[in-house]
């Protein structure tokens, strides 16, 4: 119960336990490290509101154990040493159970590897996909306390690799940011694609947060490729997709998921993306994706439903919420062990809102199993943390994203076996 935080006024963690009703000053603070500045700002602040309306949603169901749930967030600028002293912070300082974040790789490896692991306290990530994170899981050094919700690049790029061929993308030039995402996003792609008989006339990695990538346009255009493959964030991407198109590139694009995103279909120029495709995790809409894509704007001030990283950072939220709630103490343990109980195989079908997360607690405290199926869709964790898919398949015309296919994990599997 050490993890508990009260204002001034709350009551005693036994008293809050004990009675619920009296409890309103009782709080749950867990910690929320994310880029809210920098090169993938624009990920991190539709991420902090998303989690935000998450724990607005679970709150005014009911709260955990009594007590509201709120967030301590903390702006990691993009940054990986940022995002650890914020998360040292939190953790030796707050004494909080549950990180959610980072977003990007490059900040939630360090995390985990710093922070987080040592002192075992929960991390779940929205959005980091690196590859990296299963193999430290792999390797015994997670200490059991990662969980995502985006799949990751090990798969997604062989799904794009696929999806590219597909749609008759057979030369590509890849432009991808210099950090753990990108080198790994292009790594799996590579391999894949190249075995499927594309062939990629250049990679060019880029440093992030620069004013002008003219340099690196031209320099990805040698070899007369057909295509860019971009793998990046939103405000870098749509500056290296208009010096592409500035500098003569073809307008075919390949995206990665950052860019499945209204805001960077109006950067760049709705014109120029009719022939842009792209790769997301996710699977059909379900009633928590109505629920999300209806109310989100109004909540967070005027964000975008489709922001990058806003649909999985609200599930991360949720899911965290549940597992507090569903664990038997406010502990990093307990709420370790819980959360894939609240995506259980065989629980009753939980989604998102106010009325559904009721309706989970009601379940809990019956002691019955729930199934949080998310924004993104129904989803369970392997040993490491780590969601299976499926993915998405979708293209932008006349400035909307639209989805035009799905790609289950087992297809993934068996174009890997199949190309080994």
């Amino acid at each position: 119960m050490k993890r508990l935080m009260f204002s001034a006024a709350a009551v005693c963690v036994v008293a809050a336990l004990a009675k619920p009703a009296a409890a309103a000053a009782c709080h749950i603070t867990v910690g929320v490290v994310m880029p809210l500045t920098g090169p993938a700002g624009a990920y991190g602040q539709a991420g902090a509101k998303a989690v935000d309306m998450a724990f607005r949603d679970m709150n005014a169901a009911g709260g955990a154990h009594g007590c509201q749930l709120v967030t301590d967030t903390r702006d990691s600028q993009s940054q990986g040493n940022v995002a650890v002293d914020q998360a040292t912070q939190l953790v030796d300082i707050k004494k909080v159970p549950v990180i959610i974040g980072g977003i990007i790789s490059s900040e939630s490896i360090p995390i985990l590897t710093s922070v987080t692991a040592p002192a075992g306290v929960v991390q779940v990530s929205p959005a980091s996909s690196s590859p990296t994170l299963t193999a430290l899981c792999r390797a015994g050094k997670t200490n059991g306390v990662f969980f995502r919700t985006i799949t990751s690049d090990a798969l997604q790029g062989t799904a794009a690799a696929k999806f590219a061929i597909d749609e008759g993308f057979k030369r590509i030039a890849i432009i991808d940011v210099n950090n753990d995402f990108g080198v790994n996003m292009v790594k799996e792609f590579s391999a894949a694609y190249t075995k499927l008989g594309g062939t990629i006339t250049s990679t060019t990695p880029y440093n992030p947060n620069q004013s002008s990538y003219s340099a690196e346009a031209s320099a990805a255009m040698s070899g007369n490729p057909e295509a860019l493959y971009l793998v990046s964030y939103p405000v870098d991407g749509a500056t290296i997709a208009r010096a592409w198109i500035s500098e003569g590139g073809p307008q075919k694009f390949l995206l990665n998921d950052g860019m499945n995103s209204s805001d960077f279909i109006n950067a760049v120029g709705a014109r120029y993306l009719d022939n842009a495709y792209g790769t997301s995790s996710g699977t059909d809409e379900t009633a928590s994706t109505q629920y999300f894509y209806t109310n989100f704007k109004s909540f967070s001030g005027g964000i975008a439903p489709d922001a990058p990283a806003a649909d999985r950072s609200y599930d991360a939220g949720a899911i965290v919420a549940l597992a507090v709630a569903k664990a038997a103490k406010v502990d990093p343990a307990a709420i370790k062990a819980a959360i894939p109980e609240v995506v259980a195989r065989d629980g009753t079908p939980i989604h998102a809102g106010r009325d559904e997360f009721a309706e989970a607690l009601a379940l809990i405290a019956d002691g019955k199993p729930i199934r949080y199926e998310g924004v993104i869709g129904p989803m369970e964790f392997d040993q490491c943390g780590d969601i299976t898919g499926p993915f998405r398949l979708w293209r932008i015309q006349s400035g909307k994203v639209t989805t035009i296919g799905q790609m289950s994990a087992e297809d993934v599997s068996k174009i890997q076996s199949s190309i080994k």
